[in-house]
């Protein structure tokens, strides 16, 4: 893993998300993680979801989404706001999602390959969400790929479980926040 083809995806680490899933604990590892990766010159990535006034990206069928359009939340620049203990840096770049994985409805493919980024490192908000959707995406887009389990987090701890120890390793490195660091040029 060269830290200059690495970037490190924070997914929908936001605000509103820590609130309902989030485990504070695991907000200050994904801090970790960014520091780390700036310490390291590995890219840090924000993913994020953000829907326009109106929800006219949401189908009434999607019903994960279809939820959330009737409750006002993650409206881009204003309720889908990142947490402020990962906010980026000038210049880290920002990607607005539309769906569950950070590759759907966004431009994070276009940002990876501009900047010849072949290896991520997946941290979010939910396990089985946006990090699952992500690792298998990415995999098929034949990404290295790396899981700071302990810069994750899921509303079903079991689910979590399963899915780090596991169906991650059958595609990703699957390690902690601590251990990742210390493998990190210059360690952090």
């Amino acid at each position: 893993m060269a830290p200059e083809r690495t970037a490190l995806l924070v997914m929908d680490v936001q605000a509103g998300i820590v609130e309902r899933l989030g485990d504070p604990a695991m907000v200050e590892r994904v801090a970790a993680a960014i520091a780390a990766a700036r310490t390291a010159g590995v890219r840090v990535i924000y993913v994020k979801v953000g829907f326009r006034h109106g929800y006219p990206e949401v189908s009434p069928r999607n019903k994960t989404f279809s939820r959330i359009s009737s409750s006002g939340q993650l409206i881009q620049g204003e309720s889908s706001t990142l947490h402020e203990a990962v906010k980026p840096a000038d210049g880290e770049v920002v990607v607005t999602k539309l769906r569950v994985s950070a590759f759907a409805g966004s431009d994070l493919d276009v940002i990876l390959r501009a900047g010849e980024i072949d290896s991520l490192v997946l941290t979010g908000i939910s396990t089985s969400g946006v990090v699952l959707s992500t690792l298998r995406q990415a995999a098929d887009l034949d990404f290295e790929l790396t899981v700071l389990a302990d810069a994750c987090a899921d509303g079903d701890e079991e689910v979590h479980r399963v899915l780090t120890e596991k169906v991650f390793p059958r595609q990703a490195l699957v390690t902690t926040v601590a251990d990742w660091a210390t493998q990190l040029p210059h360690g952090a």
